[in-house]
């Protein structure tokens, strides 16, 4: 059986998606990406603001699931340019302990949705 997420403090879908789906105790997140919650506009300031926009949705959504990102087993970044992968990963490490952090794989993609620079997944279990 399955338990949707779904959130006021991240962004609503933009498509026929939920923001999480619960399954036992594995909790299956959508990809977020930088919009915010209340506005639902795009922050694309700079990559690492961009960035944080996505982990605070992503916080919101493992909230929502009572979990935080030490719940968190397995992340998928997808970017727009490997170039921005440093200052991507600056900001990522910030909401990760090092001696806990998640597997994860970090994809080059030709677009994003909304043409964004970053979308990240996760995977996270109580």
């Amino acid at each position: 059986m399955k338990t949707i997420i779904n959130t006021t403090k991240a962004p609503a879908p933009i498509g026929p998606y939920n923001q999480a789906t619960l399954v036992g105790n594995t909790l299956y997140t959508s990809g977020q990406i930088a919009l915010h919650p209340e506005t639902m506009e795009l922050i694309l300031d700079d990559i690492q603001t961009e960035t944080k926009q996505v982990m605070e949705n992503m916080k919101a959504v493992l909230e929502a699931a009572d979990m935080t990102f030490e719940n968190v087993v397995k992340t998928s970044i997808f970017i727009s340019d490997m170039n921005n992968f440093s200052k991507i990963n600056e900001v990522y490490g910030t909401y990760f302990n090092p001696d806990t952090a998640p597997a994860r794989e970090t994809v080059e993609v030709a677009n994003l949705p909304k043409f964004v620079n970053v979308e990240i997944s996760m995977i996270a279990v109580k």
